[in-house]
């Protein structure tokens, strides 16, 4: 990639490029002047089928589309030079907002990942053998991201999908990534402004210049000033966070698996958690991951940003909530927002974990902005059908009165069912669902039950932690002493699930600190591809007992005493099939998300005071026909195979 030059020549080459651009486009089949045509009759513009953009013609045709790039002016100063950071941002639009004055809206897609990504390699990351609420062994850093790319083109894309349908289609690099100036925060206040200048360029209220050091200023008079964001994990972390500052022209949004708050992606109820398939990352491993900004900034950003502010304040001792990941939680930051958000999530995205865009869902609908949610039953990312996506756009962006305010609020893929085609409701979780409380009795370590009535004192269970047994061997197991299994009869109807199950859990431990994990799971085990059942996890949680009364500060167990303590697990819209059983799996050390600290720490669990809360469609009445065999359909089903 070429470093930056001389301000005159690369403006020079901007302006070649451009006039190359127009000279393609005066000559390009179908430009002629039509004397038999009126004007408006030649021009390319938008068209419009059942609320929804349509490709044309006129647009489709990528070689004559223009390609640009140029750098915004922002408002912070994250590398601390003495002048405002510019932001790298690259424009693919139609010729005809050159050639015929035509003025579109903008998709805009920001990321920290265009410009290449460092390592994933484990041997950079924290070692997860640590002992609870003890100083973590020192970790090796990751070596320098190489950057990548070629100007001006930042990223393709989105652009195939929505140029060709009337848009225009924007990227930028984060701050300290690609070409972009600044140090990468990891969810500091820089990378919600940063996509905030880029959206007061594009509507005509910041500087945009043709080089990172120069000032010829490049105009964005093509922009109908109506913006639209999207992208996929980090990339649909940002629209929200531009969102929160309730700049003007951002118009709606659809983040696709955002992580809302880093506290949630790192750490669970006073817990140090890690995402799946990520052991011993953190938000510093996260920083040095993306790190591709300019060569010459990237010591200072070390020190000042991953040195100073995270490894003072990220705290992997203790797993507390602080003013510093407080500040990368964007549901504190809401109250600006006023863009239309369509989200998307996955039931089974255990990297970005759904809490993530449920939170964020229940608070924008407190606030009554136009939203809506798309989840399917997948892993991570997955975004909404093209339709629902072009139905947003075009009503929030274009301006077309397509009714989409009034669909149905939510859209959830159900079980083997296509991603294109997700079955709609009215709100998530769904308006009939009502809390079902179970309770245990006793027999855990093989098998307990889980019923809404338990009759007589259960008395006292325990466990003996083990990291090195992982949850699908655990709840597999038909006798260990390294969990606690309760499990519900066989279903003889579906049940279905829909909202934020909880536990309340009293509980003692023989050591001052130990981790507590909960899993839902569908039993049994399926082990065959072609099965119905695709994925046994209904849903996980993971909570710290030394965090019993505060998420903010936690205080030593003492050894024997018995604590309160509850937690939600993850939210879910499942429906169980008849012939299963549902299963409650209490357990210490999650081998895939929690820290390994030395097996045998014991937790003893007071069955009484503990108990189960599943949102149930239909609540108890729901509940007790999942358990009631249907003579009525099973004679049916008979006279039918006879």
């Amino acid at each position: 990639m070429p470093e930056f030059g001389n301000p005159m020549i690369e403006s020079y080459q901007f302006m070649l490029t451009l006039l190359v651009v127009l000279a393609m486009s005066q000559g390009a089949p179908g430009a002629e002047e039509d004397t038999d045509k009126t004007e408006s009759q030649q021009r390319t513009v938008p068209s419009f089928k059942d609320g929804e953009a349509q490709i044309v013609d006129g647009f489709k045709d990528s070689d004559y589309w223009i390609r640009h790039d140029l750098w915004v002016e922002t408002e912070f100063d994250s590398d601390n030079n003495g002048m405002p950071d510019r932001m790298h941002v690259s424009v693919t639009r139609p010729r005809q907002t050159e050639t015929e004055g035509l003025k579109l809206p903008v998709v805009y897609i920001s990321s920290p990942y265009f410009a290449g990504t460092g390592t994933t390699g484990r041997e950079y990351f924290w070692d997860p053998h640590q002992e609870i609420g003890e100083e973590p062994p020192k970790r090796t850093a990751q070596p320098p991201v190489k950057r990548r790319g070629i100007r001006p083109i930042i990223s393709k894309s989105h652009a195939k999908q929505w140029v060709p349908r009337g848009y225009i289609v924007v990227h930028s690099s984060s701050p300290g990534t690609g070409l972009s100036q600044g140090c990468p925060t990891v969810g500091g206040d820089n990378e919600s402004l940063a996509p905030k200048a880029v959206i007061d360029w594009l509507c005509g209220r910041a500087n945009g210049f043709t080089t990172v050091d120069g000032y010829q200023h490049v105009s964005s008079g093509w922009c109908t000033h109506k913006v639209g964001m999207t992208g996929t994990s980090y990339n649909g972390t940002l629209p929200l966070a531009a969102a929160t500052t309730g700049v003007d022209g951002l118009e709606a949004i659809i983040p696709i698996a955002p992580n809302t708050s880093y506290y949630h992606y790192y750490r669970s109820n006073g817990l140090v958690r890690h995402p799946f398939g990520f052991m011993g990352e953190d938000i510093d491993c996260l920083y040095e991951f993306i790190h591709s900004g300019p060569e010459k900034m990237r010591p200072a950003c070390d020190t000042s940003i991953r040195d100073e502010e995270m490894h003072n304040n990220f705290d992997r001792v203790t797993g507390d909530y602080n003013e510093f990941w407080a500040g990368r939680d964007y549901l504190n930051d809401l109250k600006p927002m006023k863009a239309a958000m369509l989200m998307a999530h996955a039931f089974n995205d255990w990297n970005v974990v759904p809490e993530h865009s449920v939170r964020i869902f229940e608070a924008v609908k407190k606030k009554g902005l136009p939203c809506q949610a798309f989840f399917h039953q997948g892993g991570h990312g997955g975004p909404p059908p093209l339709k629902l996506m072009n139905r947003w756009f075009t009503r929030y962006l274009h301006g077309v009165e397509n009714g989409v305010e009034k669909d149905k609020r939510v859209w959830i893929v159900r079980e083997n069912d296509e991603r294109e085609k997700p079955t709609a409701y009215d709100d998530y979780p769904n308006p009939q669902a009502k809390a079902v409380v179970f309770h245990l009795q006793a027999g855990g370590p093989k098998r307990g039950e889980l019923k809404t009535r338990v009759r007589g004192k259960q008395g006292n269970e325990s466990l003996i932690d083990n990291y090195s047994f992982n949850g699908e061997a655990l709840a597999r197991a038909e006798w260990t002493k390294h969990r606690l299994i309760y499990i519900t009869p066989k279903l003889k109807n579906p049940v279905h699930i829909s909202g934020t199950p909880s536990l309340e859990i009293k509980l003692a431990c023989d050591r001052e600190a130990a981790n507590l994990s909960a899993w839902l799971v569908s039993l049994p085990w399926n082990t065959r591809k072609d099965a119905k059942i695709t994925n046994n996890i209904i849903t996980r949680g993971w909570a710290d007992p030394q965090n019993h009364k505060s998420l903010s500060e936690s205080k030593p167990l003492k050894p024997g005493k018995f604590y309160k303590l509850k937690f939600d697990l993850q939210p879910d819209d499942q429906i169980i099939p008849k012939g299963q059983q549902i299963g409650l799996m209490i357990f210490s050390s999650d081998q895939d998300f929690t820290l390994w600290p030395e097996p045998g720490t014991k937790l003893t669990i007071d069955l009484d005071a503990t108990s189960l809360v599943l949102p149930i469609v239909g609540g108890k009445r729901a509940w007790r026909k999942a358990l009631t065999e249907d003579k009525k359909k099973n004679d049916r089903e008979s006279t039918k195979a006879d």
